[in-house]
């Protein structure tokens, strides 16, 4: 069957490990849902990772890059492998050159509680559990990554924060609270979480995105400390809404949201930036359990209806806006009719999930 002539051109970077099983899942399922709506997608294999590196002794050559960057949207397994480490001994995350190469600074983290899925906390309210983190990306202590100066005797990195990305990122973040309060029928609120009692940089950050509050009147403003957000998260995850955050607290808090709602299989994750974006599970690769068939595409799937969400509000149509709601609402019914991953207990593997879920679609996998 011929594509649509508005074709919109993926970059596929399945990565390494279970990034490639969980890949394959969500784009069974992809290829069919789009036909149904009418909306062009092509999908370009791009190789980069942790396995490229080994191989060819480049993580992301010029070459993948350009393709990644003409693309109008990147979806993106996971990259890296304990084993395999630059000569700093760090490990190979090209992921995270995309982010500052392609100025992806909006780290969108959603937080959400899907039907059937056991939550971490007892209280009913849990079950309401929907928010969304949003972690700079570019900038704060993982500013210092590849720069940081190691002594036989001291280690020192450099966290940088600057008006212009902080500007941008709260703007996003306010910008997306109204949105979240039209679609959910309840007030839009921005919780900055930062450690502005101790350190200057976050004085500067919460500064910044004050002065920015007042262009969004509709949308309520708070602050919270990062220590103090790590509790209430545990204490209170249903009071909150949006919330920006430096790009280390983030990285570290994504992942407790993550646990509030089943674990890693359920984290979904963009990073986007003003011309591009790059759509992808928050897991990591696991190679205890890659090759096996039981990681979970859950993460995989969502953040796919993250990117036809994101295609959508770009002007790419109304297909892409209806397709990527019916992909959330197939695995809430998929989930919710008693779908069960190894990781939360169950002994259903990758492929029965995307199974699952191309039959809440009423679609045949591709």
């Amino acid at each position: 069957m011929p594509l649509p002539s508005n074709t919109l051109r993926i970059a596929v970077m399945p990565g390494d490990g279970i990034g490639i099983e969980v890949t394959e899942a969500t784009l069974a399922v992809l290829e069919p849902l789009a036909r149904r709506h009418g909306i062009g997608l092509a999908f370009e294999q791009v190789r980069a990772g942790a396995i490229c590196y080994r191989d060819t002794g480049t993580a992301l050559s010029d070459e993948s890059f350009a393709a990644a960057a003409a693309a109008d949207a990147i979806l993106l397994g996971a990259m890296g492998w304990p084993s395999i480490r630059m000569p700093d001994g760090t490990e190979v995350a090209p992921q995270l050159d995309l982010r500052m190469r392609l100025g992806l600074y909006a780290g969108v983290r959603p937080v959400r509680a899907i039907p059937g899925v056991p939550v971490a906390l007892a209280d009913p309210r849990a079950q309401s559990i929907d928010l969304v983190i949003v972690r700079e990306s570019t900038e704060g202590l993982f500013f210092s990554r590849g720069r940081g100066t190691v002594t036989d005797d001291m280690a020192e990195e450099t966290l940088r924060i600057t008006r212009a990305t902080t500007e941008r990122l709260g703007r996003f973040s306010f910008a997306l609270a109204r949105r979240r309060a039209a679609t959910r029928g309840r007030a839009g609120t921005v919780t900055l979480v930062d450690k502005a009692n101790v350190f200057r940089a976050f004085a500067f950050m919460r500064a910044v995105v004050e002065g920015i509050a007042p262009e969004f009147p509709d949308v309520a403003f708070r602050a919270h400390y990062v220590d103090a957000m790590a509790l209430d998260l545990v204490r209170r995850p249903w009071d909150f809404d949006v919330l920006p955050i430096e790009n280390m607290f983030g990285d570290i808090l994504s992942d407790l949201g993550a646990g509030l709602v089943g674990g890693m299989g359920f984290a979904p994750s963009a990073d986007i930036g003003d011309t591009h974006a790059v759509f992808q599970p928050a897991h990591g690769t696991a190679p205890d359990i890659a090759g096996q068939g039981l990681a979970n595409p859950t993460a995989m799937l969502l953040s796919a209806a993250m990117m036809l969400e994101w295609l959508g509000a770009r002007g790419a149509g109304q297909g892409y806006a209806d397709a990527a709601a019916e992909l959330n609402a197939a695995v809430d019914g998929a989930f919710a009719g008693g779908l069960r991953t190894p990781d939360i207990g169950g002994g259903d593997g990758t492929v029965a999930v995307a199974r699952a879920v191309a039959a809440h679609l009423g679609v045949a996998e591709a």
